[in-house]
């Protein structure tokens, strides 16, 4: 294959991938939205962007296009893609396709923490001369989340939301969870558990996190390896230590010696918007993460708590998602009241423009909340004039991280 084109190019799965497209010596086109950091470094490496959807950027000797699943038929690039005849397939159909180049592929499903998890099993594997191939769906602060590497292994995370993990067929599956999320975009939640099913089936190894459901869900599963999940692993605490256990166990598995991936995993840099420390200024710590489930936005608070005790904690949350937040929202109030106070800000959409709950009516059934719709600028400015002696834990995974770019700046 010479040429592809990709439709949402900057996206945080897509980027990557058509960064591997380029390194392979695929050439490389795209369109997305806006601009974004990721398309300008693809535009830096040699893949021509577009900005804006129009047919007339699809070239008539492209081979494939892929496209983000939050594309529909009607883009004009994809009718004409249909008009002309090219294939097309959606980011993790190809990202399956990709990864059969390499002999052993690590992929990591679940409902949450699988950035990370890719992130820290590309780490070890790094530090540990294994030159592998990789797809991460987050930055890295250190390294890249694109390599094509020099090894037999493929180290990706795959997706769950659009049923697309079904596409690969791993020497070593890892999933650290399950949890009921996305079932409205795969028809449902027993569809989602029977997308999980066909992962765990196509898997050669599966390695689970060593918890009483995942157990019981893949029991039949003829090479099952249960993790441990401690709250304290390498340095590591709450549901970050449980994301590098499971690292490390998938370290061993691809050969690995398990000392040496506990000693390498300590190196781990962190990626970015995963309770990553925005900056310490005037008493008070910022820190971001991407959450946006009950139990991840639990998990961060009580991992928060962890790391900071008697500190008062200030939580900004933007949801994510109309039908998530209607779907979980008791379990969003019970988790957000664990927090001293918490701001809740507009719903980031994502597919859907409205809903029965929104931002205003999720502060109003929190303990200790308050419902804004100011410019991210003005928020900024509220939380730095916030006296001192705050943890501001800013949670969410949408355009929030504009804020937290503002933050940065000041």
């Amino acid at each position: 294959m010479k040429k592809i084109h990709f439709i949402g190019i900057g996206g945080a799965g897509m980027a990557p991938l058509a960064q591997l497209a380029l390194e392979s010596g695929i050439t490389v086109s795209g369109s997305d939205s806006a601009l974004s950091a990721k398309s300008e470094h693809l535009k830096a490496l040699g893949a021509e962007v577009f900005y804006g959807h129009s047919k007339e950027q699809l070239s008539s000797d492209t081979e494939l296009v892929v496209y983000s699943s939050a594309v529909t038929e009607e883009n004009p690039e994809r009718r004409r893609a249909a008009e002309l005849g090219i294939p097309q397939l959606r980011r993790g159909e190809f990202l399956g396709v990709f990864a059969k180049r390499f002999k052993r592929v690590a992929a990591v499903s679940g409902s949450h923490g699988k950035s990370s998890i890719t992130a820290m099993l590309c780490t070890i594997l790094e530090s540990c001369a294994m030159e592998p191939g990789a797809l991460i769906g987050a930055a890295r602060i250190k390294g890249e989340s694109a390599l094509l590497g020099r090894g037999d292994i493929f180290v990706t995370e795959v997706d769950e939301s659009d049923g697309t993990h079904t596409c690969v067929a791993p020497f070593l599956g890892i999933v650290p969870n399950i949890d009921e999320d996305h079932e409205w975009s795969v028809g449902g939640a027993e569809a989602l558990k029977e997308n999980f099913r066909i992962f765990g089936r196509n898997s050669a190894h599966l390695l689970i996190a060593d918890t009483p459901e995942l157990r019981s869900f893949y029991a039949e599963h003829p090479h099952v390896i249960p993790a441990p999940q401690p709250e304290d692993f390498a340095g590591f605490h709450g549901f970050m230590a449980k994301n590098a256990a499971l690292a490390v166990e998938a370290a061993a598995v691809l050969g690995v010696p398990r000392s040496d991936a506990v000693e390498a995993v300590k190196g781990f840099s962190g990626i970015e918007r995963r309770m990553q420390l925005l900056k310490e200024e005037a008493g008070k710590i910022f820190l971001e993460d991407y959450a946006h489930h009950p139990s991840e936005v639990r998990s961060s608070i009580e991992l928060v708590r962890q790391l900071y005790p008697g500190k008062e904690l200030f939580v900004v949350f933007q949801p994510h998602r109309y039908a998530r937040l209607e779907r979980f929202f008791t379990g969003f109030c019970s988790a957000l009241d664990l927090a001293d106070q918490v701001m809740v800000t507009p719903v980031f959409a994502a597919w859907c423009e409205s809903g029965s709950v929104d931002g205003a009516s999720l502060a109003r059934h929190l303990a200790r909340g308050g419902y804004t719709d100011s410019p991210w600028r003005d928020i900024a400015a509220e939380l730095n004039n916030l006296e001192s002696g705050k943890v501001i834990l800013i949670l969410g995974a949408g355009d929030i991280s504009e804020l937290t770019e503002l933050l940065r700046a000041h």
